[in-house]
């Protein structure tokens, strides 16, 4: 069974949370507005207006809260292999995914996983130090799931594209396997919001 979301937020929730001037003054335009309402506002409209880092940034809005937790540990678990592979018997950061997506947990429980999914990243990236360019992957990677506490789709996002570019390629493959990451991540977040290409 397919999950459903709420996609609906206004801009009074967007400005709320101090968006850039750009991005602000470019969804205003779209819009045909010039100040912050509470009118109805699709997520899909974001991102067909300012594409997909403004959508992912507005991730932060308090009405996008479930999308969010869930797009996060969607991103987190791209690059989950990256631990498993320095920790395969640890679960601290898989526990702190699937916190994410337990929607009845509380805020305490949710901080908890973080802090112990942290804990874990520090010691894979402690056991990986011999090799610097993959202890730099993983505390990227694992910047995925600990950004997930702080309701940061936006740097989420990034910290998963980071470390699965970094994993999968040196030098001139890394732009490929940036945008090869950042493509998966617009598309599963199109498929979240009903607007999948």
């Amino acid at each position: 069974m397919e999950m459903t979301f709420n996609t609906i937020t206004t801009l009074n929730e967007i400005r709320a949370e101090q968006p850039c001037r750009t991005g602000w003054t470019k969804l205003l335009a779209h819009l045909g507005k010039t100040k912050a309402d509470d009118e109805p506002l699709e997520l899909l409209t974001i991102l067909e207006s300012n594409g997909f880092d403004d959508a992912i940034w507005c991730l932060r809005a308090k009405s996008l809260e479930r999308i969010s937790r869930h797009f996060q540990a969607w991103c987190a678990e791209q690059v989950l292999h990256l631990f498993k592979k320095e920790r395969p018997e640890d679960m601290r950061v898989r526990d702190q995914i699937a916190m994410m997506r337990n929607d009845n947990a509380t805020n305490q429980e949710r901080a908890a996983a973080w802090y112990a999914a942290h804990d874990a990243a520090h010691d894979a990236a402690h056991d990986a130090a011999h090799d610097a360019a993959q202890a730099a992957a993983w505390y990227a990677a694992q910047g995925a799931a600990w950004y997930a506490a702080h309701d940061a789709a936006w740097d989420a996002a990034r910290a998963a594209a980071w470390g699965a570019a970094w994993y999968a390629a040196h030098d001139a493959a890394w732009d490929a396997a940036w945008d090869a990451a950042r493509a998966a991540q617009e598309k599963q977040l199109r498929k979240m919001i009903g607007g999948e290409k």
